[in-house]
């Protein structure tokens, strides 16, 4: 039979993890190959760009769909086990499970919101347009950036508090800042001061020191830490800092930074993920597509 696609692969996916237990996305993988009777060529039949097979790539993205829907929970990295939304969703027997049925769950629409923002609407009537190729690999792209950066939140929030710690400083001196690892990880976690975490040079000549507050937080950061950290600064007489959240922050923190002398950047959860995914940390390339168009000069004199 030919290779179901990810949305085929929704509904036997779902029934699969009705027992409860919870599974490994390998384990998921050989059980539906099974269940869908794949040849051993279709099982080994490799994406264009020859990184992964087909199959397992769909499996893949049958499970983050079901996950942003919150049918399926990740208990921790590469595991998933079933929701009692998900047990929900099977007793009410569906034929199918789809892009369009994941809908009615607020979390997916949320989600999926975040991928329409750059789709072409007609200028009227409402209807959307037809994409060239072009317009078709770029949404594409958008699409495996903004899944990827949500996934890699959640992996950041599993991770401890040392090695998030570390994980900041790599991103820092991917961006330029800090001058070797080895001095920004001896300032980590050293300041001596309730309020900070860590010193690291703005640049490789250390000209400044910026300060740095880092902590995976469950809630959302108000502006009582941010003056906290802020009255921190002022002890250490320091003009910069940088407070890094795996949540995010309140308009109240937003506009406090806005209004004060010192210079401090807060960076939430989610643009933590984008710079990491900016300056390849914890991140890797699976592929890449050359554009080409014709080279008008080429026949100008044709």
């Amino acid at each position: 039979m030919a290779i179901p696609d990810f949305q085929t692969i929704m509904l036997p996916l779902l029934k699969l993890m009705s027992d409860e237990n919870v599974r490994p996305l390998s384990e998921l993988r050989e059980s539906l190959s099974v269940s869908f009777g794949l040849a051993d060529n279709e099982r080994l039949e490799l994406l264009p760009s020859g990184t992964q097979p087909v199959f397992d790539n769909r499996v893949a993205w049958a499970t983050i769909y079901l996950h942003k829907a919150v049918l399926l929970e990740r208990p921790k990295r590469g595991y998933y086990k079933i929701t009692k939304r998900g047990l929900s969703v099977l007793d009410e027997k569906p034929e199918k499970i789809n892009i369009k049925f994941l809908e009615k769950f607020p979390e997916f629409l949320e989600f999926k919101n975040k991928k329409r923002d750059e789709k072409k609407k007609q200028p009227t009537g409402g209807a959307v347009t037809e994409i060239n190729p072009a317009e078709a690999l770029e949404n594409a792209y958008q699409e495996l950036q903004i899944a990827l950066t949500s996934d890699l939140l959640q992996t950041i929030k599993e991770c401890t508090p040392a090695f998030f710690e570390r994980l900041v400083i790599d991103v820092l001196i991917k961006m330029g800042y800090g001058g070797s690892r080895r001095e920004a990880g001896q300032a980590m976690g050293k300041s001596g001061d309730g309020g900070i975490d860590g010193i690291i040079k703005e640049d490789k000549l250390g000209l400044d020191i910026i300060y740095i507050q880092a902590k995976r937080w469950d809630g959302t950061v108000g502006r009582p830490e941010i003056q906290k950290f802020a009255g921190a600064l002022q002890g250490q007489r320091a003009r910069k800092g940088i407070f890094i959240t795996t949540s995010n922050f309140t308009k109240d923190a937003l506009q406090y930074v806005l209004n004060i002398e010192s210079k401090i950047i807060l960076i939430d959860g989610e643009r933590l993920a984008e710079l990491m995914v900016e300056n390849n940390v914890g991140v890797s390339s699976i592929g890449s597509y050359e554009i080409k168009k014709i080279d008008s000069d080429y026949f100008i004199d044709e």
